[in-house]
């Protein structure tokens, strides 16, 4: 991915995420400042250790510079546990009340010895002109 690129790719102690946001123009409504984004979440062990997921933290901020933080188990309700060379991936959703943001954050994973460790989830941007993530 490019730095141009409203995406984001990480890597951190052998995690890779990749995100990437899409506008759902059907599902917002800009007279009533709600503008819905899905965004798209790979998470992939790149590393030589087992890693679980544990909890999410976002920061989610608007083009008026409000900050949300977002903190909870798991993500979409599962907590991943990635072998070497294991994926999973998933899509939700964020809404905001601008028509543009951002976020930005981590997971918690923690290691078959029990050690923990924050995997960093790099800033994408929630814009109308990003390209499709989803298929339709």
């Amino acid at each position: 991915m490019t730095t141009s690129s409203p995406s984001s790719d990480t890597l951190t102690e052998g995690i890779r995420i990749q995100a990437a946001a899409q506008y759902m123009a059907d599902e917002s409504v800009p007279a009533d400042q709600r503008f819905l984004y899905a965004y798209r979440i790979r998470i992939t062990n790149e590393g030589t250790r087992r890693a679980k997921l544990l909890t999410r933290h976002w920061i989610i901020l608007d083009a008026n510079n409000q900050r949300e933080e977002v903190r909870g188990p798991g993500v979409v309700g599962k907590h991943p546990d990635l072998a070497p060379g294991e994926s999973h991936e998933y899509v939700s959703s964020c809404p905001l009340r601008t028509k543009w943001g951002t976020m930005e954050g981590s997971y918690t994973f923690q290691r078959e010895d029990g050690t923990q460790f924050q995997a960093t989830i790099g800033r994408f941007f929630l814009v109308p002109s990003a390209p499709p993530i989803l298929t339709t």
